[in-house]
């Protein structure tokens, strides 16, 4: 058993509120969370050395309670600007760091950009624009003053179609998340702002989340394996771009809280995966002190214990006490801050940093500066700063290029903007009570242009579909009601557009009965939208079907009723809604959109622990992936269940040819473990011996602001504390397993993201791209699937095909063809998770892969051998 991984509510030291490690529940048998001890010291990579060394160089000069202060927050509402906001050592000049959401944009401020959701984002299939986005959001966050961008979201998966988060991250795939994070933090970090991966791991649906006195948050039990090749993967390409902070889940992972799962922060996280950056928690998510100190964790967010509001918390002022006393050695404070102030100077944020200009608690000029106390000064905390530059572009553009058509029978699509158009549904207008009327957004009124909760920005204005379609056609009707109304006698040649959506959103709120989760509704349209399109489409012979939405819907009901000739899912698409439908609704351009997830023809066609979510329970709830590496396509493929569209499907208004293919040997496999991992480099290395208890005093005649998280202790506690650590006459109950003596770490290691031999391309293929279409202009994402050989199969069972890689062409005119068109794949791409050699495995190295390329994971008709060096076009699929 980890330390303290059953304890709810954990004193912070020894000697103080003395309290009992309760036992954990149990978990289903094989689903292990084991010691590892203790947190690895960071610093030891060359990419990190020179961070290092200068944070090393102010930490040693920080007394114990600068230490301890910037490691937490100051408590929730206590804080000027940032929904979390650190400590400071202002007399070494360090500051306190802003955190703040969202994963889309700047929130809870004025004159940003309310980008696509990060599922919008990776439906476009295109590094190019993903990347752009992480430029533009970086930009946005730093003209803000803002340290820490709490995005992106790779963790939930995606692995339930009816999780409330989904949309944060970028679609149910490893590598799709895994290519959109890294390509996110390259953006953003490049402005110097230090990006927040988020949340490791297991945080799959929003119901029964948090720990609280009364329950502890559910367990996902994971076994290694899965945990490798689906759940971590994004993570690891997220440490190998040099992410500088995680954010951890509030959930436990096989029984053990992820704000204390040692094995987690420590074993895989800090060890396996090389990470040099600070573990943060979720909001309220720590549930204890010492043992989450020992367990990896760096920063506590926002300060306080898991009911907040009383100026208590677990760190802060009770961590200057565990130090004192011996409970947590110093040396593992000392790393605490060093990976802080290691990632402030990684980023550059030491020179010539903007400070905060905005306040996430007002709108007003003048605001409380401390808007939990019961008396706060007020003061000037808004001062309107534009960051929006013209990246309304850039949103557009992904809002546009992800649109996806499923399905366009006769053609019906482009639009002429002569044709009578009846338009129905509330989607297709902005909410009649403003875009930001909802708090967090949590509602769904008017188009649905992200989700609710924490992931969510103001809209600074919201273009609207009905108004970008009146722009663009002049006889237009528009029924903003989701009950079919009573409508005029149409012509053969009208066409009706209807707008339905899906929301979800975070467990903090619940909307129409929904708890974050699609609990109540499902896979339904809301607002009865099923039912508004099959009214439509008894009346109307030509019925347009738009639809906004945080994942995946059931559209059987009336998918194939003969006067539904087109579906659009127009996923999330923040402030750009209406230009960018319009474009591809009327012919500009063509949809060059893919799913980022499949869509089933009903809720049973995937397995009943990913189908379904974990209700109520006695205890602990146990969520148990017992699928294993199956979801989405994968299990889909694997039972030779045919969906109603598959992950990456998307149709165009033109079509292209693959020509020229070839396949090359780069770096030669010729083992079947990576090459033996580099020793660790030298971390920095402090005093540690306990410090005096003068160190931890509050200065004379400081006067403190009620539920403000300070780090000083009274004098008496104080030297209290320091004499049982001096003295050793009280002994913290550390767990069997418990260590202080720093290991060379796991062979799978070796640098960011694991062992660097990992990312080696093992082959790369080429291709020319044509638009072999007459009319329209149009991108192509291809998209490259590896099928592992035959031979392998005995030993290690693998999903039939896997996205590995995918590239997007530029727009292409009709007839026009892009040469050379790169596809890249490596030693991990080959590689399966050996949990018995604990490690990276390429389980067969002559064995011929398959890599499969084409437009979608069901439409694949090029395949490269990897044993004989062709390529194949024009071959039946694998699925």
């Amino acid at each position: 058993m980890a330390v303290g991984t059953g304890a709810l509510l954990l004193a912070a030291a020894v000697g103080v509120h003395a309290s009992a490690v309760l036992p954990r529940d149990a978990v289903p048998a094989g689903f292990v969370a084991r010691p590892y001890y203790p947190a690895p010291h960071g610093g030891w990579t060359a990419s990190w050395a020179d961070s290092y060394a200068k944070a090393k160089a102010l930490v040693e000069q920080m007394t114990l309670a600068e230490k301890t202060n910037i490691t937490g927050g100051v408590g929730i509402y206590m804080g000027r600007p940032c929904v979390g906001n650190t400590g400071s050592a202002d007399r070494l000049g360090f500051p306190q760091l802003c955190l703040q959401d969202s994963a889309l944009g700047v929130a809870s401020t004025d004159n940003i950009t309310a980008f696509p959701a990060g599922i919008t984002t990776g439906a476009t299939f295109d590094k190019e624009l993903i990347y752009a986005r992480g430029v533009a959001i970086g930009e946005e966050f730093r003209g803000k003053g803002a340290n820490v961008y709490l995005g992106p979201a790779v963790g939930p998966m995606g692995r339930k179609p009816l999780g409330g988060r989904n949309w944060e991250g970028f679609g149910s795939d490893p590598v799709l998340q895994g290519v959109a994070a890294r390509l996110t933090i390259k953006g953003v970090q490049e402005q110097g702002v230090m990006a927040t991966i988020k949340h490791l791991i297991g945080n799959e649906q929003e119901m029964y989340r948090m720990y609280n006195p009364f329950m502890p948050g559910y367990s996902a039990n994971i076994d290694d394996r899965t945990l490798h090749e689906l759940y971590l993967w994004p993570f690891a390409e997220s440490v190998h771009q040099g992410v500088a902070s995680v954010m951890i889940a509030y959930n436990a992972v096989n029984g053990s809280a992820c704000s204390q799962n040692s094995y987690l922060m420590n074993g895989i996280l800090k060890d396996e995966l090389g990470f040099q950056g600070f573990v943060m928690s979720d909001w309220l998510s720590q549930i204890s002190g010492v043992p989450a100190a020992l367990a990896g964790l760096d920063m506590s967010m926002p300060g306080d214990t898991m009911i907040p509001l009383f100026g208590t918390s677990y760190w802060k002022y009770d961590l200057t006490r565990s130090v004192l006393n011996g409970s947590v050695p110093l040396d593992r404070l000392n790393d605490m801050a060093t990976r802080i102030v290691a990632a402030w100077y990684q980023l550059g944020q030491d020179k010539n940093y903007p400070r905060p200009n905005f306040s996430a608690n007002t709108k007003n000029r003048d605001g409380l500066l401390y808007p939990a106390a019961i008396a706060s000064p007020i003061g000037q905390v808004n001062w309107f700063v534009n960051v929006q530059a013209d990246h309304y572009k850039i949103a557009r553009q992904i809002a546009q290029d992800a649109i996806t058509l499923l399905k366009n029978d006769d053609n019906i699509l482009p639009l002429t903007p002569s044709l009578s158009l009846k338009v129905f549904g509330t989607d297709a207008a902005v909410n009649p009570d403003g875009p930001n009327a909802c708090m967090n957004r949590a509602c769904n009124k008017g188009t649905l242009g992200m989700g609710w909760g924490s992931g969510v920005a103001d809209y600074p204005y919201f273009d609207d579909p009905i108004s970008a379609i009146r722009r663009r056609a002049s006889d237009v009707t528009f029924y903003n009601t989701d009950n079919f109304p009573s409508v005029p006698t149409p012509k053969d040649t009208d066409v009706a557009l209807v707008f339905i959506s899906s929301d979800a959103g975070e467990n903090s709120f619940t909307v129409e009965g929904n708890n974050g989760d699609r609990n109540s509704a499902k896979l339904a349209a809301w607002h009865n939208g099923d039912n508004l399109v099959k009214k439509a489409a008894e009346k109307y012979k030509n019925v347009i079907v738009v639809v906004h939405t945080v994942g995946p819907l059931l559209l059987e009901q009336w998918h194939d009723l003969p006067s539904v000739k087109a579906v659009l899912f127009a996923h999330l698409p923040g402030q750009e809604a209406g230009e960018s439908l319009t474009n591809i609704l009327f012919g500009d351009t063509s949809p060059s959109g893919h799913l980022p997830y499949s869509i089933t023809k009903q809720a049973s066609d995937l397995p009943d622990s990913v189908a379904n979510l974990r209700g109520f329970a006695l205890g602990q709830v146990q969520d148990t992936y017992s699928e294993g590496l199956y979801i989405d396509y994968r299990w889909l493929n694997k039972q030779k269940i045919k969906p109603r569209y598959a992950f990456g499907h998307g149709l165009s208004y033109t079509n292209f040819s693959f020509s020229n293919i070839q396949i090359k040997p780069v770096v030669e496999l010729t083992t079947s473990l990576p090459p033996a991992r580099a020793a660790k480099g030298p971390t920095p290395q402090f005093s540690d011996a306990i410090p005096p208890a003068a160190e931890a005093k509050q200065p004379a005649g400081f006067k403190t602001i009620w539920r403000y998280l300070y780090s000083w202790l009274p004098d008496k506690e104080a030297e209290e504390a320091r004499a049982i650590g001096v003295s050793g006459s009280k002994k913290y109950p550390y767990s069997e397993g418990y260590s202080t003596v720093q290991t060379a770490g796991p062979a799978s290691g070796g640098g960011e993201g694991g062992n660097p031999a990992l990312w080696d391309v093992a082959f790369e293929i080429t291709l020319d791209v044509k638009n072999v279409g007459d009319k329209f202009k149009g991108k192509s994402s291809v998209q490259g699937y590896v099928q592992f050989p035959e031979e392998s199969q005995g030993e290690f069972d693998t999903p039939v095909v896997q996205l590995r890689d995918f590239e997007k062409t530029r727009e292409l005119g009709p007839g026009e063809t892009q040469e050379g068109v790169k596809l890249r794949f490596t030693r991990k791409d080959l590689s399966v998770w050996d949990v018995r050699r604990q490690n990276w495995v390429v389980p067969s190295l002559e064995g011929g892969y398959k890599i499969w390329l084409g437009e979608g994971s069901d439409k694949l008709g090029v395949v490269c051998y990897t044993d004989r060096l062709v390529c194949e076009s024009g071959v039946a699929g694998p699925v």
